[in-house]
């Protein structure tokens, strides 16, 4: 063999075993990605949700086919014009046009929007919808749907009618229990746990929208908590399933086919659906009902408090960390909250080992509760918890707050401190601000427009009634408090102010 031939080969050979080991490095490779596309699946299918991991329902079919026979019709006729009744008519604008009870929307059948449907006759007639609980013919719906009824019929799902009459209701939490005359070994449904729902899961609607009885809808739990300005007592459950009107009273249920709210109210500029819609929580349902049925009416806790919800300002202002809970402003004279050791200032976090969200989810909670009810409530008190054991009273409807009147006059003040005029509270200053002589602090006699107290709130006529967690009576007391919270390295100081609208916390950049 030549030296080229030689020189040939040799070139041949190190290609060959080059050709060789960049094999193996890929087949090496391929083995290696193989690996970790093993190992990535594995982890997406421990991190799959657990309904997507056992299959979402092909079908609602035999969920509805169970629980559709316990939906029922409520028909109502009522002397005159119907009127619009719920507890919706107090939602704050701008929404107030838009969230509806079910039972009206703007125009329905009378081709102009706004328009009420004319009725030909002084009797007209309304269409809900409820559910039985009991087989002996309990029915639940909404205090809307049969508000000033003169007559009641449920249709049931196999087309028999019976006579209904109301039981009780509660126009707080718009929640109505009749009774169904006539019937019996009627079919039921369950009220379940909607602590148990999370943001996301299956939700299945049945009702009667424009009186289409038996109508089925599905989609999801949106959101829960939330608030619509229907008042203190109901903490309303998102949905998405498409509700009506007619809708009212309703059961909405979750894919094992308990009940775990009912439709009340959707948002909708139009009165129609556009996906948003609102449930009561089973939870209140339950509640409610129970003293419905026991007594035909509902009487509600009362602590004797009044409370703000501990927003993140106030919460830096007391040197709470977690801004959840609700600060107590003021305590009633007497009251279950005073007898048992709460004080002002205190910041209550949690009722019977649970977490209070805000002052709103307080007042449902305790609400709730039935007068002689022994409650432990936890509290933050100067920066440690404390448990204090509370007897909840009864609410006394006729309680009225009693807010003072301010005048419009302004006693003139060298004290200027963050934007307000400040001046002790003489004999003057209380005639002129028309101040109770047991009114103890500082007022404000003027207020900077583009201030942090302005925006606050403040106006001329507050009284600020301690500062820094100390009670004030000098203009001097206030400055003293800034400067303590200065040094401290705080951005603000709180201060309890009185105002028209009662006690409250507020905190002001000490800058």
């Amino acid at each position: 063999m030549n030296t080229k031939s030689m020189k040939t080969s040799k070139t041949l050979l190190v290609g060959l075993l080059m050709s060789a080991a960049t094999g193996g490095l890929f087949m090496s490779q391929c083995s290696a990605a193989q690996k970790v596309e093993s190992r990535v699946a594995a982890d997406i299918t421990a991190q799959t949700p657990r309904l997507l991991n056992q299959g979402s329902p092909a079908s609602f079919a035999d969920l509805v086919e169970h629980v559709r026979p316990a939906v029922v019709s409520v028909v109502v006729e009522r002397d005159g014009q119907p009127r619009i009744a719920s507890n919706m008519d107090d939602v704050p604008a701008p929404f107030a046009d838009r969230f509806r009870p079910f039972g009206q929307a703007p125009g329905f059948g009378s081709g102009q929007r706004g328009t009420p449907r004319a009725m030909p006759s002084p009797r007209a007639e309304a269409r809900g919808s409820g559910f039985i609980i009991e087989s002996d013919g309990y029915i639940v719906t909404n205090n809307h749907v049969v508000e000033g009824s003169t007559k009641i019929t449920i249709q049931l799902s196999d087309g028999r009618e019976l006579p209904a009459r109301i039981v009780g209701t509660d126009k707080d939490t718009d929640i109505a229990l009749l009774k169904a005359d006539g019937g019996t070994n009627l079919p039921t449904v369950v009220l379940g746990d909607d602590s148990r729902m999370r943001v996301g899961d299956w939700v299945v609607a049945v009702g009667n929208p424009f009186g289409l009885g038996g109508t089925v809808t599905a989609g999801v739990l949106s959101s829960i908590h939330r608030d619509i300005g229907s008042g203190p007592y109901t903490d309303f459950l998102q949905i998405d399933a498409p509700i009506n009107q007619g809708n009212s009273g309703g059961p909405t249920f979750d894919i094992s086919g308990t009940v775990f709210g009912m439709n009340t109210a959707i948002f909708s500029p139009s009165g129609g659906s556009v996906g948003i819609g609102f449930a009561i929580p089973a939870s209140t349902v339950k509640a409610v009902v129970a003293q419905l049925k026991e007594h035909g009416s509902v009487t509600r806790g009362w602590l004797g408090v009044q409370i703000q919800t501990l927003t993140p300002d106030l919460a830096s202002g007391l040197g709470v960390t977690d801004a959840k809970g609700a600060i107590v402003a003021s305590l009633v004279e007497d009251s279950p909250a005073q007898k048992a050791g709460i004080k002002q200032g205190d910041v209550i976090v949690g009722l019977n080992g649970e977490t209070i969200l805000d002052s709103r989810d307080l007042t449902r909670r305790v609400g709730m509760m039935r007068a002689g009810s022994k409650v432990d409530f936890t509290v933050m008190r100067n920066g440690r918890k404390e448990t204090i054991s509370a007897t909840i009273g009864k609410r006394d409807l006729q309680q009225v707050a009693d807010a003072s009147r301010f005048g419009s006059s302004i006693s003139p003040s060298s004290e200027d401190i963050l934007g307000m005029k400040l001046a002790p509270l003489t004999g003057e200053a209380r005639e002129q601000f028309e101040l109770d002589e047991t009114a103890t602090g500082v007022v404000v006699t003027s207020v900077a427009r583009n201030s942090d107290a302005a925006s606050k709130g403040l106006r001329a006529g507050h009284v600020i009634i301690s500062a820094g967690g100390k009670d004030v009576r000098t203009p001097a007391d206030i400055g003293r408090a800034v400067s303590e919270a200065k040094n401290a390295g705080r951005e603000s100081v709180l201060m309890l102010v009185e105002g028209p609208e009662g006690k409250r916390f507020l905190t002001l950049k000490a800058a």
